[in-house]
């Protein structure tokens, strides 16, 4: 999600702002919701969890929209500049919000980056998996490739040798114990922004604190159960904290942050060869993902294909249907619990 925000639309935006926007930093009448801004779904999903229908809630990234081909649009800047509070993911990912705010005059509007919630861990480029950033990796795999002879573990080498600048995985809400942190920091902005619904989002904060505590007794407990501790995703692989939280290991085509790219042919046997080594039933795919990898790898090793969520965003249906988070990581429970079996 990379993108450069064009000077016209800066100044479309000024322009707008010089119109006549409501004024922030709070309500300016006893009935005036205050707004919030989120990017993508999990903080979306959040405030909506803390704070009901008390907020006017907006989520910029359309439902069904895969979030690496998000562009802001005029009504999005907009948006922004007249909300009581954004709350965006941060990094690399999301440079075109820094460049926003960076823009505009943000001192009644609250903030909050999500990776600045946490403890961020870098980026990391795991054996067999293609770095996307790299000018060296073999050729881009075909389908017809997927005939030619077995590559063995032992002899493959690594697609990449990383990137030369630290650079923070951002997909930083796929872990429970992650997601209570995120929720208390916007818990607290809420309750200093909108204090007359102070003890309501104190409630519901404890209340969805302890469902998120439940779920991940749940996950612990499929994974201690488990005698299988690697997973195998054919897509990116934005579940590092979910993965780090829990003890499992994982092999992945690229890394979270990868742009779309097609995989190479040693990326795509290094991923056959493990899945048939070890046994592996299941393979991952990312939601709103073309799935084209893990058909690959399935159709290579008999292995069964489910999707992981990694909840950036949902589908249309799914977003109308008031689908949660919490549900759609209670669905990834159920799917570790098939694949760890």
């Amino acid at each position: 999600m990379k993108k450069t925000i064009s000077i016209s639309l800066i100044l479309l935006l000024l322009c707008g702002l010089a119109s006549g926007c409501r004024a922030r930093g709070g309500k300016d009448a006893e009935d005036e919701k205050i707004s919030v801004v989120t990017t993508i779904f999990p903080q979306y999903d959040f405030v909506r969890q803390i704070a009901g229908e008390h907020v006017d809630l907006k989520m910029l990234l359309s439902p069904g929209m895969e979030p690496h081909s998000y562009e802001p649009t005029p009504q999005d800047i907009k948006d922004i500049s007249s909300c009581d509070i954004f709350i965006y993911v941060g990094g690399h990912g999301e440079k075109w919000a820094e460049n926003i705010l960076s823009s505009m005059d943000a001192d009644d509007m609250t903030v909050i980056a999500l990776i600045d919630c946490v403890e961020p861990v870098e980026e990391e480029l795991r054996e067999g998996m293609q770095d996307t950033d790299s000018h060296h990796h073999d050729e881009a795999f075909h389908d017809e490739d997927l005939h030619g002879s077995t590559t063995h573990v032992e002899d493959l080498h690594h697609a990449g040798h990383g990137h030369d600048h630290k650079e923070y995985d951002e997909h930083v809400w796929t872990s429970p114990e992650n997601a209570k942190l995120i929720v208390r920091a916007i818990s607290d902005v809420l309750i200093e922004t909108d204090p007359s619904n102070a003890s309501l989002y104190r409630e519901n904060t404890q209340a969805y604190i302890q469902k998120l505590d439940e779920l991940d007794r749940e996950l612990k407990g499929i994974v201690d159960k488990s005698k299988r501790k690697t997973i195998v995703v054919g897509d990116r692989f934005p579940f590092r904290y979910l993965t780090d939280a829990y003890g499992l290991e994982y092999y992945a085509a690229f890394p979270g942050c990868a742009p779309e790219a097609e995989p190479s042919a040693a990326t795509i046997a290094f991923l056959i060869d493990i899945i048939k080594v070890q046994e592996i039933p299941v393979v991952f795919c990312m939601e709103l993902s073309n799935e084209k990898i893990a058909d690959i790898l399935c159709e290579s090793t008999g292995a069964e294909k489910l999707t992981l969520h990694s909840c950036h965003n949902l589908t249309k249906s799914d977003f109308e249907e008031g689908l949660t988070y919490l549900e759609l990581m209670y669905q990834n429970a159920q799917a570790l619990k098939k694949a760890l079996a």
